[in-house]
């Protein structure tokens, strides 16, 4: 299993992605995030995960070449992602939406673009340009967020290249089990947003006992549980002690048994929106 902070899982196309890597989503432009970023590349994360729709991408952009000046780390270690958001989800508009992410990114290419929500009659002509820009070779992979089942097996029914990732809340109340078995038959990398439940998860009884029997925090043994079970996970926050906290997973193992307690917290209970149901 994975042995640091820079352990990669391959993609089915062999493109190398970090296990582990660092979430932005609700951070603002400024000088924290510029902060968290570059603190986060410092300490060994090599993977960012931003979104359009996060406003937040000139100050990744910003992070990325100061860390990059700074710390002697070079572009090709990092692995950066973004994705396009649902009202850009027509030909011409995703093209320019790529086009606009690296331009605040500073970037020449993405390391991985992701459709963020399945909007219906969309999402399809969307991941034609998606497959352009992958075959033009202007980002290393693609995928989606959010997709359900039926939503991958008709985006897969006329694909031409089929979705490398698929990123979705997961946590230990939200197993995802079906759309996780999917994507493991079918050699699509599953990845959690929202691994923690947004602290939602750090008074829960097990947790807490299994972090006291590890002697970890319930983050981290969450956390490590994500990683056992072959999921990416992409935990977000700009606090310094909490960025190495969150990383300091590759020290212990979880038991089977555990694995299994942690998994038998699942109640289909989401903090997000439903992908089957959202108006945005």
């Amino acid at each position: 299993m994975t042995k640091n902070l820079q352990a990669t899982t391959t993609l089915y196309n062999g493109v190398k992605m970090p296990w582990f890597g660092l979430g932005v989503f609700k951070v603002e432009e400024g000088p924290e995030l510029v902060h968290a970023v570059k603190f986060a590349i410092k300490q060994g994360y090599h993977s960012i995960d931003t979104a359009a729709i996060y406003g937040n991408e000139e100050g990744v952009g910003q992070a990325i070449r100061e860390a990059i000046n700074e710390y002697g780390i070079t572009r090709d270690e990092l692995f950066i992602t973004s994705k396009v958001w649902n009202s850009d989800l027509d030909y011409e508009a995703t093209i320019a939406a790529y086009e606009a992410s690296l331009k605040k990114l500073g970037l020449d290419y993405l390391d991985l673009y992701l459709i963020h929500w399945p909007v219906e009659n969309k999402f399809i002509e969307a991941w034609r340009v998606l497959e352009t820009l992958y075959k033009e070779g202007r980002v290393r992979a693609i995928g989606v967020s959010n997709f359900q089942v039926h939503h991958l097996e008709k985006l897969m029914q006329v694909a031409v290249v089929k979705p490398m990732v698929n990123q979705v809340e997961y946590h230990p109340r939200l197993t995802q089990q079906e759309v996780k078995a999917f994507c493991d038959r079918n050699g699509i990398q599953f990845e959690a947003w929202s691994p923690l439940m947004q602290g939602q998860l750090f008074d829960n009884p097990l947790l807490k006992e299994l972090a006291n029997k590890y002697n970890k925090t319930v983050a981290q043994v969450i956390l490590r549980w994500d990683l056992q079970n072959g999921v990416v996970t992409i935990p977000k926050s700009t606090k310094e002690h909490r960025i190495i906290e969150n990383a300091s997973i590759f020290d212990f193992e979880l038991s089977k048994e555990d694995m299994n307690k942690i998994s038998g917290l699942n109640e289909n209970h989401r903090v997000g929106p439903d992908p089957d149901n959202f108006d945005f």
